[in-house]
């Protein structure tokens, strides 16, 4: 069953297919995800760009160099600004990074991993395995 999710204004919306084992949350602590949502880190799951559908709206594009060098899109709502998901070039083509809290139904899901652990806050306690950048390629 798709799951649905939106931007903070409603103006985009979107279905996505996530099976049970992506129903838990990714927490990334690098600094550019803490700059681009203003928070201490940001909430994540990489799934199939071919499970993804936008159903309502438009999303703009804003692209920046990651860590690897490699260019990073982010996909946005033009009029609120929430971040709905990311294409990164260091990831294969037909993945994309969903950004799991704008999700309608992912308050319950678990934190399954957390990356760029090096760049964690002091004061924030690890709340599941921690890897110091990205896990090793499988």
């Amino acid at each position: 069953m798709a799951m649905t999710g939106k931007c903070h204004c409603g103006a985009v919306a979107y279905e996505a297919e996530l099976p049970d084992d992506k129903k838990n949350h990714v927490l990334c602590h690098c600094n550019t995800c803490k700059v681009l949502s203003t928070g201490a880190f940001s909430l994540n799951q990489i799934i199939p760009k071919s499970v993804f559908k936008v159903t309502k709206g438009d999303l703009k594009t804003y692209t920046y160099k990651g860590d690897s060098g490699k260019g990073v899109d982010c996909l946005f709502c033009s009029a609120c600004g929430t971040h709905i998901y990311h294409v990164q070039e260091a990831l294969p083509a037909e993945l994309i990074v969903l950004r799991t809290a704008t999700l309608d139904d992912s308050k319950s899901f678990p934190v399954a991993v957390e990356v760029y652990g090096k760049d964690r806050y002091e004061w924030q306690k690890e709340v599941a395995h921690t890897f110091e950048v990205m896990p090793p390629a499988p």
